[in-house]
């Protein structure tokens, strides 16, 4: 059985970050900086710490920003880059990048957002469940922004509600997740497809499995919402 440290761990580092442009003009969004260093590196930093050691980066728009800065290693971990030579998608860039993935289990992550899980919990909460995959899932007082995810007190996810301008609070999908390979291969090679409005909503009677997670969580998708990130990662005594 495939080890947390033996798992591949996937970035979506593709997008272009079009609501980012009035603040973040010249560079892809994962480059955008918190405290002086690039929004990816915090989530290099997390993968790193639960001891992972190979990291596929989805690249897209500015790729060569994100190689110039990264190179082919992090913090002991072995980078390597899956180019996208068209707009993929999450899931299409997640199906392109196949071929590198080392391991049966595969941790993806969103570029733009971060959640404050402890990755070791995770991969212990997915063993324990009997699902093909797991999304970490954030609970918001407004989740209109986000869409909501219906999920059972067992863990088990039912359904996806779209972004709407109801301000109920609810789960939401924190944009990490655990996923078999079996899975991934599913995905349709050679087409732009959503995870989150195509792929997800199709898996429901696969197996996928929602993992309640108390930390805190950022997405920087939005001017408003990448001001607040260095707060967010601001130095603990000082938040």
């Amino acid at each position: 059985m495939t080890t947390l440290a033996e798992t591949t761990a996937v970035i979506l580092a593709g997008g272009l970050g079009t609501r980012l442009r009035s603040v973040v003009a010249d560079r892809p969004k994962v480059m955008a900086e918190v405290h002086g260093k690039p929004f990816l590196a915090y989530l290099l930093e997390q993968v790193a710490g639960a001891g992972l050691r190979q990291v596929v980066l989805c690249v897209g728009y500015a790729a060569e920003q994100i190689r110039a800065a990264f190179g082919d290693t992090f913090a002991g971990m072995e980078l390597t880059y899956s180019q996208e030579s068209a707009r993929s998608d999450t899931a299409g860039a997640l199906r392109l990048a196949l071929p590198q993935f080392r391991s049966d289990s595969i941790l993806a992550m969103n570029g733009d957002s971060f959640c404050d899980v402890n990755l070791r919990d995770l991969w212990a909460w997915h063993r324990l469940h009997p699902a093909q995959g797991t999304l970490v899932l954030v609970e918001m007082p407004n989740a209109a922004r986000y869409g909501r995810v219906s999920v059972t007190p067992d863990g088990k996810i039912t359904g996806f509600e779209e972004k709407k301008s109801d301000p109920a609070g609810g789960w939401i999908n924190a944009g990490l997740y655990l996923l078999e390979r079996t899975l991934i291969e599913k995905i349709p090679a050679g087409r732009a497809v959503s995870l989150e409005k195509e792929i997800f909503p199709a898996w429901i009677d696969q197996g996928l499995a929602g993992y309640p997670s108390t930390g805190r969580f950022l997405d920087i998708g939005t001017p408003e919402a990448y001001a607040a990130a260095a707060d967010f990662f601001a130095p603990q005594e000082t938040r």
